[in-house]
Protein backbone atom coordinates (compact mmCIF):
# COMPACT_ATOMS: atom_id res chain seq x y z
CA UNK A 1 0.00 0.00 0.00
CA UNK A 2 3.07 2.11 1.07
CA UNK A 3 4.10 1.54 -2.27
CA UNK A 4 1.00 2.65 -4.48
CA UNK A 5 1.07 5.47 -2.39
CA UNK A 6 4.45 6.79 -3.29
CA UNK A 7 3.70 6.04 -6.77
CA UNK A 8 0.37 8.22 -7.35
CA UNK A 9 2.26 10.95 -5.29
CA UNK A 10 4.93 10.59 -8.32
CA UNK A 11 2.53 11.00 -11.25
CA UNK A 12 1.40 14.54 -8.86
CA UNK A 13 -1.97 13.11 -6.95
CA UNK A 14 -1.49 12.83 -2.73
CA UNK A 15 -3.90 10.11 -1.82
CA UNK A 16 -4.43 9.49 1.91
CA UNK A 17 -4.40 6.18 3.75
CA UNK A 18 -7.94 5.20 2.52
CA UNK A 19 -7.53 6.25 -0.79
CA UNK A 20 -3.90 4.53 -1.51
CA UNK A 21 -5.78 1.23 0.50
CA UNK A 22 -8.25 1.34 -1.76
CA UNK A 23 -6.27 2.08 -4.99
CA UNK A 24 -3.83 -1.21 -3.84
CA UNK A 25 -6.83 -3.33 -3.30
CA UNK A 26 -8.35 -2.49 -6.53
CA UNK A 27 -5.50 -4.05 -8.42
CA UNK A 28 -4.96 -6.97 -6.22
CA UNK A 29 -8.65 -7.99 -5.62
CA UNK A 30 -9.26 -6.97 -9.30
CA UNK A 31 -12.59 -5.25 -8.43
CA UNK A 32 -14.22 -1.72 -9.41
CA UNK A 33 -14.33 0.82 -6.82
CA UNK A 34 -17.47 3.09 -6.36
CA UNK A 35 -15.53 7.03 -4.88
CA UNK A 36 -18.51 9.34 -3.68
CA UNK A 37 -18.11 12.76 -2.76
CA UNK A 38 -18.50 16.30 -3.82
CA UNK A 39 -17.67 17.52 -6.77
CA UNK A 40 -14.28 18.79 -6.87
CA UNK A 41 -12.48 16.96 -4.26
CA UNK A 42 -10.19 14.61 -6.97
CA UNK A 43 -12.34 11.19 -7.45
CA UNK A 44 -11.70 11.23 -11.65
CA UNK A 45 -8.07 12.69 -10.64
CA UNK A 46 -7.14 9.56 -8.62
CA UNK A 47 -8.70 7.27 -11.29
CA UNK A 48 -6.38 9.18 -13.92
CA UNK A 49 -3.34 8.91 -11.47
CA UNK A 50 -4.03 5.06 -10.99
CA UNK A 51 -3.73 5.38 -15.38
CA UNK A 52 -0.37 7.27 -14.76
CA UNK A 53 1.58 5.04 -12.00
CA UNK A 54 0.19 1.78 -13.49
CA UNK A 55 1.23 2.80 -16.98
CA UNK A 56 -2.00 1.83 -18.14
CA UNK A 57 -4.24 3.60 -21.13
CA UNK A 58 -7.28 5.46 -19.20
CA UNK A 59 -10.62 4.66 -21.08
CA UNK A 60 -13.64 7.09 -19.57
CA UNK A 61 -17.20 7.05 -19.95
CA UNK A 62 -18.64 10.15 -19.04
CA UNK A 63 -21.87 9.40 -17.71
CA UNK A 64 -25.14 11.86 -18.80
CA UNK A 65 -28.64 11.54 -18.21
CA UNK A 66 -30.30 9.56 -21.16
CA UNK A 67 -27.08 7.61 -21.60
CA UNK A 68 -27.75 4.17 -23.03
CA UNK A 69 -26.12 0.95 -24.18
CA UNK A 70 -25.68 2.17 -28.09
CA UNK A 71 -23.34 4.73 -26.47
CA UNK A 72 -21.40 3.14 -23.79
CA UNK A 73 -21.34 -0.65 -24.80
CA UNK A 74 -21.56 -1.05 -29.15
CA UNK A 75 -23.85 0.20 -32.04
CA UNK A 76 -23.67 -1.29 -35.35
CA UNK A 77 -22.40 0.37 -38.19
CA UNK A 78 -25.90 0.91 -39.78
CA UNK A 79 -24.98 3.10 -42.67
CA UNK A 80 -21.82 0.52 -43.56
CA UNK A 81 -24.13 -2.53 -43.36
CA UNK A 82 -26.81 -0.67 -45.68
CA UNK A 83 -23.82 -0.40 -48.14
CA UNK A 84 -22.66 -4.01 -47.99
CA UNK A 85 -25.99 -5.02 -48.78
CA UNK A 86 -26.66 -3.06 -51.65
CA UNK A 87 -22.94 -3.98 -52.91
CA UNK A 88 -24.12 -7.51 -52.60
CA UNK A 89 -27.87 -6.91 -54.75
CA UNK A 90 -26.10 -5.51 -57.42
CA UNK A 91 -24.08 -8.13 -57.90
CA UNK A 92 -24.93 -10.81 -60.76
CA UNK A 93 -25.46 -14.12 -60.18
CA UNK A 94 -23.52 -16.56 -59.97
CA UNK A 95 -24.58 -19.34 -62.23
CA UNK A 96 -21.26 -21.39 -61.10
CA UNK A 97 -22.17 -22.15 -57.35
CA UNK A 98 -24.82 -24.20 -56.56
CA UNK A 99 -27.19 -23.75 -53.70
CA UNK A 100 -28.04 -26.45 -51.21
CA UNK A 101 -31.03 -28.44 -51.46
CA UNK A 102 -34.35 -27.06 -51.00
CA UNK A 103 -33.11 -23.29 -51.03
CA UNK A 104 -32.97 -20.66 -53.35
CA UNK A 105 -29.22 -19.14 -54.62
CA UNK A 106 -31.16 -15.55 -52.99
CA UNK A 107 -31.91 -17.28 -49.72
CA UNK A 108 -28.19 -18.99 -49.11
CA UNK A 109 -26.83 -15.42 -50.71
CA UNK A 110 -29.34 -13.54 -47.92
CA UNK A 111 -28.20 -15.19 -45.19
CA UNK A 112 -24.56 -15.25 -46.01
CA UNK A 113 -24.87 -11.30 -46.55
CA UNK A 114 -26.77 -11.37 -42.69
CA UNK A 115 -23.92 -13.41 -41.39
CA UNK A 116 -21.18 -11.44 -42.60
CA UNK A 117 -22.53 -7.52 -42.18
CA UNK A 118 -23.21 -8.59 -38.08
CA UNK A 119 -19.63 -9.42 -37.69
CA UNK A 120 -16.69 -7.45 -35.77
CA UNK A 121 -16.02 -5.70 -39.18
CA UNK A 122 -18.98 -3.51 -39.04
CA UNK A 123 -18.97 -3.45 -34.96
CA UNK A 124 -18.49 0.79 -33.52
CA UNK A 125 -16.90 -0.19 -29.80
CA UNK A 126 -18.10 2.21 -26.80
CA UNK A 127 -16.17 2.72 -23.71
CA UNK A 128 -17.43 -0.32 -21.88
CA UNK A 129 -16.43 -2.42 -24.66
CA UNK A 130 -13.09 -1.10 -25.95
CA UNK A 131 -11.82 -1.59 -22.29
CA UNK A 132 -13.29 -5.50 -21.99
CA UNK A 133 -11.91 -6.24 -25.25
CA UNK A 134 -8.45 -4.62 -25.01
CA UNK A 135 -5.45 -6.48 -25.26
CA UNK A 136 -3.67 -4.55 -23.25
CA UNK A 137 -4.36 -3.81 -19.33
CA UNK A 138 -6.60 -0.27 -18.91
CA UNK A 139 -7.99 1.76 -16.65
CA UNK A 140 -11.81 2.03 -17.04
CA UNK A 141 -13.59 5.61 -15.52
CA UNK A 142 -16.94 5.54 -15.48
CA UNK A 143 -17.59 9.04 -14.38
CA UNK A 144 -20.92 10.80 -12.38
CA UNK A 145 -22.82 7.19 -12.66
CA UNK A 146 -25.48 9.07 -10.48
CA UNK A 147 -26.20 10.95 -13.61
CA UNK A 148 -27.75 7.39 -15.08
CA UNK A 149 -30.53 5.91 -14.00
CA UNK A 150 -31.27 2.51 -12.49
CA UNK A 151 -31.50 0.34 -15.96
CA UNK A 152 -27.95 1.59 -17.07
CA UNK A 153 -26.56 0.62 -13.64
CA UNK A 154 -28.52 -3.08 -14.37
CA UNK A 155 -26.60 -3.13 -17.23
CA UNK A 156 -23.37 -2.91 -16.15
CA UNK A 157 -23.77 -5.57 -13.52
CA UNK A 158 -22.71 -7.92 -16.27
CA UNK A 159 -19.82 -5.67 -17.08
CA UNK A 160 -18.37 -5.49 -13.18
CA UNK A 161 -19.44 -8.84 -11.80
CA UNK A 162 -18.20 -10.92 -14.47
CA UNK A 163 -16.09 -8.55 -16.63
CA UNK A 164 -17.89 -9.84 -19.91
CA UNK A 165 -20.19 -8.11 -22.40
CA UNK A 166 -23.06 -10.49 -24.31
CA UNK A 167 -24.10 -9.37 -27.93
CA UNK A 168 -26.26 -11.84 -29.15
CA UNK A 169 -25.37 -11.86 -32.92
CA UNK A 170 -21.53 -12.35 -31.84
CA UNK A 171 -21.63 -14.28 -28.23
CA UNK A 172 -19.54 -13.55 -25.39
CA UNK A 173 -17.27 -11.22 -25.14
CA UNK A 174 -14.73 -11.63 -22.16
CA UNK A 175 -12.39 -9.86 -21.00
CA UNK A 176 -9.10 -9.97 -22.45
CA UNK A 177 -7.32 -8.47 -19.68
CA UNK A 178 -8.28 -7.22 -16.39
CA UNK A 179 -9.40 -3.60 -16.33
CA UNK A 180 -9.17 -1.48 -12.94
CA UNK A 181 -12.26 -0.16 -12.76
CA UNK A 182 -12.89 2.99 -11.02
CA UNK A 183 -16.56 4.54 -10.92
CA UNK A 184 -17.23 8.13 -9.64
CA UNK A 185 -20.28 9.86 -7.91
CA UNK A 186 -21.10 13.53 -6.87
CA UNK A 187 -23.81 11.78 -4.18
CA UNK A 188 -26.63 13.31 -5.76
CA UNK A 189 -28.91 10.03 -5.61
CA UNK A 190 -28.52 6.95 -4.31
CA UNK A 191 -27.04 3.72 -6.20
CA UNK A 192 -28.70 1.02 -6.23
CA UNK A 193 -27.30 -2.44 -3.57
CA UNK A 194 -26.70 -4.73 -5.99
CA UNK A 195 -24.17 -2.09 -8.24
CA UNK A 196 -22.53 -0.82 -4.31
CA UNK A 197 -21.98 -4.55 -3.56
CA UNK A 198 -19.68 -5.26 -6.26
CA UNK A 199 -17.20 -2.62 -5.60
CA UNK A 200 -14.81 -1.28 -3.07
CA UNK A 201 -16.23 2.00 -1.53
CA UNK A 202 -14.11 4.89 -1.10
CA UNK A 203 -15.29 8.32 -0.09
CA UNK A 204 -13.51 11.21 -0.75
CA UNK A 205 -14.57 14.82 1.38
CA UNK A 206 -12.13 17.55 0.86
CA UNK A 207 -9.14 17.99 2.51
CA UNK A 208 -7.90 19.64 6.04
CA UNK A 209 -6.18 22.83 5.30
CA UNK A 210 -2.33 21.19 5.81
CA UNK A 211 -3.57 18.49 3.29
CA UNK A 212 -4.61 21.30 0.83
CA UNK A 213 -1.94 22.66 1.16
CA UNK A 214 0.48 20.16 0.65
CA UNK A 215 -1.61 19.89 -2.75
CA UNK A 216 -1.21 23.28 -3.58
CA UNK A 217 2.06 23.49 -3.34
CA UNK A 218 2.69 20.19 -5.41
CA UNK A 219 1.02 22.25 -8.20
CA UNK A 220 2.40 25.71 -7.60
CA UNK A 221 5.78 25.31 -6.30
CA UNK A 222 6.73 28.80 -6.61
CA UNK A 223 4.27 29.64 -4.13
CA UNK A 224 5.06 31.26 -1.05
CA UNK A 225 4.21 29.11 2.41
CA UNK A 226 2.64 31.94 3.97
CA UNK A 227 0.48 32.79 0.42
CA UNK A 228 -0.62 29.27 0.35
CA UNK A 229 -1.36 28.82 3.90
CA UNK A 230 -3.78 32.21 3.48
CA UNK A 231 -4.90 30.82 -0.16
CA UNK A 232 -6.42 27.78 1.59
CA UNK A 233 -7.72 29.35 5.28
CA UNK A 234 -9.60 31.48 2.89
CA UNK A 235 -10.93 28.78 0.34
CA UNK A 236 -12.23 26.63 3.72
CA UNK A 237 -13.79 30.08 4.51
CA UNK A 238 -15.52 30.04 1.32
CA UNK A 239 -16.63 26.42 1.64
CA UNK A 240 -18.61 26.76 4.75
CA UNK A 241 -20.99 29.49 3.35
CA UNK A 242 -24.45 28.61 1.85
CA UNK A 243 -23.27 28.31 -2.01
CA UNK A 244 -24.49 26.44 -5.38
CA UNK A 245 -20.95 25.57 -5.74
CA UNK A 246 -18.05 25.47 -3.09
CA UNK A 247 -14.78 25.79 -5.16
CA UNK A 248 -13.05 22.40 -5.80
CA UNK A 249 -9.20 21.91 -5.04
CA UNK A 250 -8.76 22.36 -8.71
CA UNK A 251 -9.76 25.87 -8.48
CA UNK A 252 -7.59 26.57 -5.49
CA UNK A 253 -4.61 25.39 -7.76
CA UNK A 254 -5.59 27.98 -10.26
CA UNK A 255 -5.95 30.51 -8.12
CA UNK A 256 -2.52 30.33 -7.06
CA UNK A 257 -1.19 29.79 -10.38
CA UNK A 258 -3.09 32.83 -10.81
CA UNK A 259 -1.97 34.62 -8.18
CA UNK A 260 1.85 34.02 -9.04
CA UNK A 261 0.98 35.46 -12.31
CA UNK A 262 0.04 38.67 -10.71
CA UNK A 263 2.89 39.09 -8.51
CA UNK A 264 0.49 39.22 -5.31
CA UNK A 265 2.77 38.66 -2.21
CA UNK A 266 -0.40 38.80 0.48
CA UNK A 267 -4.55 38.37 0.18
CA UNK A 268 -6.50 41.47 1.22
CA UNK A 269 -9.76 42.70 -0.04
CA UNK A 270 -8.84 43.99 -3.72
CA UNK A 271 -6.68 41.15 -4.58
CA UNK A 272 -9.79 38.76 -3.48
CA UNK A 273 -12.29 41.32 -5.19
CA UNK A 274 -10.20 40.84 -8.30
CA UNK A 275 -9.60 37.10 -8.63
CA UNK A 276 -12.84 36.29 -6.92
CA UNK A 277 -14.34 34.79 -9.87
CA UNK A 278 -11.41 31.72 -10.06
CA UNK A 279 -13.02 30.14 -7.60
CA UNK A 280 -16.54 31.43 -7.33
CA UNK A 281 -19.08 30.47 -10.26
CA UNK A 282 -22.65 31.54 -9.43
CA UNK A 283 -23.40 35.04 -9.72
CA UNK A 284 -25.43 35.06 -6.47
CA UNK A 285 -22.39 32.82 -4.91
CA UNK A 286 -20.26 36.17 -5.87
CA UNK A 287 -22.70 38.58 -4.33
CA UNK A 288 -22.78 36.44 -0.87
CA UNK A 289 -18.83 35.73 -0.86
CA UNK A 290 -18.08 39.30 -1.26
CA UNK A 291 -20.50 40.69 1.63
CA UNK A 292 -19.35 37.76 3.72
CA UNK A 293 -15.11 36.89 2.75
CA UNK A 294 -14.43 40.52 1.25
CA UNK A 295 -15.26 42.30 4.93
CA UNK A 296 -13.02 40.13 6.51
CA UNK A 297 -10.11 40.16 4.24
CA UNK A 298 -10.27 43.92 4.95
CA UNK A 299 -8.55 43.62 7.93
CA UNK A 300 -4.99 42.62 8.61
CA UNK A 301 -3.40 39.08 7.95
CA UNK A 302 -4.68 36.78 11.04
CA UNK A 303 -7.72 37.98 11.46
CA UNK A 304 -9.12 35.15 9.67
CA UNK A 305 -8.34 32.87 12.54
CA UNK A 306 -10.59 34.71 14.74
CA UNK A 307 -13.63 35.35 12.15
CA UNK A 308 -13.69 31.32 11.44
CA UNK A 309 -14.07 31.06 14.88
Amino acid sequence: MSEVKQALARVGYLADEPAALVAYLAQELGKPVLVEGPAGVGKTELAKAISRATDRTLIRLQCYEGLDEAKSLYEWNYRKQLLRINAQQQQPPDASSASPPGASGSDSGRASTLDEIFSEEFLLTRPLLEAIASTEPVVLLIDEIDKTDQEFEAMLLEVLSDFQISIPELGVIEARTHPIVVLTSNNSRELTEALKRRCLYLWLDYPEVEREMEIVRLHAPELDARLARRLVEVIHMVRQLDLKKPPSIAESIDWARALLLLGADDIDSSVFERTMSIIVKHRSDIDLVAERIGVQLGSPPGLEAGAAG
